[in-house]
């Protein structure tokens, strides 16, 4: 369907979703509630590497209101430990047992009639611990002879693998350059809104457990978490529940839904189980990517980039919930938009005493966008060539899409140099030249920065299984899937069966909708559903749900217009190949007469009640369900060579920041921020720029203020938001977003993923902003967060 053509598709449509959110009508996770409601918490180790001797529960239980007191120990009697998707053997409980390997790991949990039993209660629990050599430094772990954070294992690197891809040996032995970088990227927090959550309500007398929980993957989170209740999984029923915010965080809120669980299949009655801020900032599901680098860059003599070679470090944590994902993400746009011959990837994932690390938005991409870019802007400094142009040479052109890059994986479609000319013909480049030149002679320093990154969309679960040696073994499915419903009288409702994670999915299918069945957006209904009713559904995340619903949608009302057409051309006595939907009515194609058409009301009213009416051998009732299928994916090669195609929906951006820093305070200000972005077919340009400005404000916190930081002995430096930075609404500039439309040949109307852009290329942008300023100075940015101390102490040196 071209362009042209959309009615809906393109327009800026208000958010469905705005007005139960702004005015307060949403039931959020921690504001469900049942009769009998118990609550629970947990105490958390103020160790981060220590055994434990005993747990003394007997006074805690003692407390009047309080049910149960649980150690480690006690819990794994009532359910096993949390799921991983990893191989290795690097087991987790939701309580610690034998020994605790972070500070805030949960070492005993209480339920009580409120929350604030629970807690007094764990203030009375002893508990003897033996202290043990804390692992904090990465590469200190990874040394023979290091403690151990779990012994099983023998080793505290958990993954070690390299993918070479292409002839990286050939092509950084014929490179005129090479430039090298030491890079390093911070540990950071979600911290979404409202933290992890569920209640958890069980029925021993069916067997059957319903869990209402903030967690953004429903199936998957049934599927996994049943073996963690030792339950069936047809027998836990997920409804889904406004997310309050993820960022790739609740991915399964596992911690959240087996301490509810197992504390309700104790004591029969429903429980509630919420972090609060300091759980969520010290021991959440899944902080983001810990790494260290060394990267290099081959360049011809013509400076064109040859070869890109990344040997990183990856500090994971005590746990390996997504295995190796955040860097095999990466992979699917390792040489960013530049035509890169070869490239090489050595991934060591080690794990030490901190809480885990997993997948946030980006899920390690952003990273390695940044180590990129880095490296492009050195090699601009150090063979005297201007950053543009060095970019604008090595682009990926139009007239190679689909491009194939050397892991495997496919981009669909772009027009790299022409989102690079709209940047550049609104960054008024000229101007912020001049100002910072005569900004240096009155003592001021502006810095001028510009990245091109990309952002992969829509991925396929191949990504999680292929860091294991062939031939491949695991899930190759991410589907999702609607049901649309016509009523008797007409009504059309469309049930979802992922929960609202802050994508607009709402005002998305509605739109949707709308232009398949040609009425207005506002017409339709939207719900959804729990998995004890629902349909495949893989939920958000990786920027899809645009996409998947894009071709989900259209299966399913083109299932509901098909059976329109029978039902009205039978009435009309006319072909089912000649009708039309027009304005809310089926008629005969090209023909205006009122008598030659009938409305969905009277169509929905003969589908209902009027069985004699319709086509022989019709069912009654009007709806179409229909399980969307990722719209390219390829398997990878038993040598693993080939990654196979597992993000192809590849979008584009070019962001252009001009910052002023202050020397004498640190402090950085913003005084343009340009982001031009391609990702396809624009649904609704409104909610789409909320999403890149939403994810500009967490570029611009990972680049210039949060970071998780530990002590020495690893304990927990960022329990709250006084140590913990984030931005605030004044610390975000007003983003100008641009779009450039490259459909994409793969999905439904051409449609990309968008939903991370605006963290994928920020920090790249605003680092090279930073150092330009400090030009001057000499400085280097190697390292994130840029912090005011840091720039302080380099103008004074």
């Amino acid at each position: 369907m071209a362009t042209e053509t959309l009615q809906w598709v393109g327009r800026d449509i208000k958010r469905r979703e705005d007005p139960a959110l702004l005015t307060g009508s949403t039931t959020f996770t921690n504001d469900f509630t049942v009769p009998g409601l118990l609550h629970a918490a947990v105490l958390r180790s103020p160790h981060a590497h220590a055994r434990i001797r005993s747990v003394d529960c007997s006074r805690a239980r003692a407390v009047e209101g309080v049910l149960a007191v649980l150690s480690g120990a006690e819990l794994a009697e009532i359910i096993d430990p949390m799921p991983r998707f990893c191989a290795e053997e690097v087991v987790q409980h939701a309580v610690a047992l034998e020994k605790t390997r972070y500070a805030g790991e949960p070492v005993a949990i209480a339920v009580a009639e409120t929350r604030y039993l629970a807690e007094d209660a764990l203030e009375l629990v002893e508990i003897d611990y033996e202290l043990l050599e804390p692992l904090v430094d990465p590469v200190a772990a990874a040394l023979p002879g290091a403690a151990l954070v779990h012994e099983n294992l023998g080793t505290n690197v958990v993954y070690e693998r390299t993918f070479t891809h292409g002839d990286v040996e050939g092509d950084f032995a014929r490179a005129a350059h090479v430039v090298r970088r030491t890079l390093r990227w911070p540990r950071v927090c979600a911290s979404p809104m409202e933290p992890a959550g569920a209640v958890c309500d069980y029925d021993a007398s069916t067997g059957r457990m319903v869990v209402h929980s903030n967690s953004n993957m429903l199936n998957f989170a049934a599927w996994v978490l049943s073996g963690t209740l030792r339950l069936q999984p047809e027998l836990i029923d997920f409804h889904p529940m406004y997310t309050g915010g993820s960022f790739g965080s609740k991915h399964l809120t596992a911690k959240a839904i087996s301490l509810a669980g197992a504390m309700s299949k104790l004591t029969g009655r429903p429980v509630k189980f919420m972090e609060d801020r300091a759980d969520n900032l010290l021991a959440n599901d899944s902080q983001a990517p810990d790494r260290r680098y060394e990267a290099a860059l081959a360049i011809d003599a013509d400076g064109r980039f040859l070869s890109l070679r990344t040997d990183v470090v990856d500090d994971y944590g005590a746990y390996f919930l997504f295995a190796v994902a955040g860097n095999t993400n990466a992979m699917a746009q390792t040489v960013g938009p530049y035509a890169i011959g070869s490239c090489e990837n050595v991934v060591k994932a080690v794990l030490t005493n901190k809480n885990q690390q997993g997948v946030f938005r980006g899920a390690g991409s952003e990273v390695h966008n940044w180590v990129l870019e880095r490296l492009v802007d050195g090699a601009a400094q150090e063979l005297g060539i201007d950053p543009i142009d060095l970019r604008r040479r090595n682009l990926i052109q139009p007239d190679q899409f689909p491009y194939k890059i050397p892991t495997g994986n496919i981009y669909d479609s772009g027009d790299y140099p022409a989102v690079l000319d709209k940047a550049l013909a609104h960054a008024e480049l000229d101007f912020w030249r001049a100002e910072q030149a005569r900004g240096r002679e009155e003592g001021r320093y502006i810095g001028i920065g510009l990245a091109a990154a990309q952002q992969r969309s829509t991925y396929a679960s191949t990504e999680f299984w292929f860091h294991n040696p062939g031939p491949y073994v695991g899930m190759s499915a991410t589907p999702e899937s609607v049901r649309i419903s016509v009523g008797p009288t007409g009504g059309i409702s469309v049930t979802l069966f992922s929960p609202f994670w802050g994508n607009s999915p709402e005002t998305v299918a509605a739109q949707l909708v709308a232009e398949e069945l040609g009425i207005a957006p506002e017409e339709v209904s939207i719900g959804y559903d729990s998995t004890a009713h629902g349909l495949p559904s893989a939920g958000p995340g990786g920027s899809r749900m645009t996409v998947m619903l894009s071709g989900a949608v259209r299966g399913a009302a083109g299932k509901v217009r098909d059976k329109m057409f029978q039902i009205a051309a039978h009435s009309l006595e006319a072909s089912p190949e000649d009708m039309e939907l027009v304005d809310g009515f089926v008629r005969v194609r090209g023909v205006a007469d009122e008598a030659r058409r009938l409305s969905i009301a009277d169509i929905g009213m003969k589908a209902y009640w009027m069985k004699h009416e319709l086509p022989d051998g019709m069912e009654s009732g009007l709806e179409g369900t229909f399980t969307y299928d990722h719209p390219y994916t390829t398997l990878p090669s038993d040598d693993r060579t080939d990654l196979g195609s597992f993000y192809p929906m590849m979008g584009h951006a070019v962001h252009v920041v001009v910052v002023e820093v202050d020397i004498h305070t640190g402090h950085v200000s913003f005084l343009k921020f340009l982001a031009v972005h391609d990702v396809g077919t624009v649904v609704n340009p409104r909610s789409l720029k909320g999403q890149i400005r939403g994810g500009i404000a967490m570029g611009i916190g990972v680049t210039l203020m949060e970071q998780i930081r530990h002590g020495a002995d690893g304990s927990a430096l960022s329990g709250s938001f006084e140590e913990y930075l984030m931005p605030l609404a004044g610390d975000v500039p007003n983003v100008e977003v641009l779009h450039h439309e490259t459909p994409s040949p793969f999905t439904a109307y051409g449609v990309k993923g968008g939903g991370e852009g605006g963290r994928m290329v920020a920090p790249c942008a605003i680092t090279t902003a930073v150092e330009d300023a400090l030009a001057p100075f000499g400085v280097r940015i190697d390292a994130l967060p840029i912090t005011p101390e840091q720039i302080v102490g380099w103008a004074a040196s």
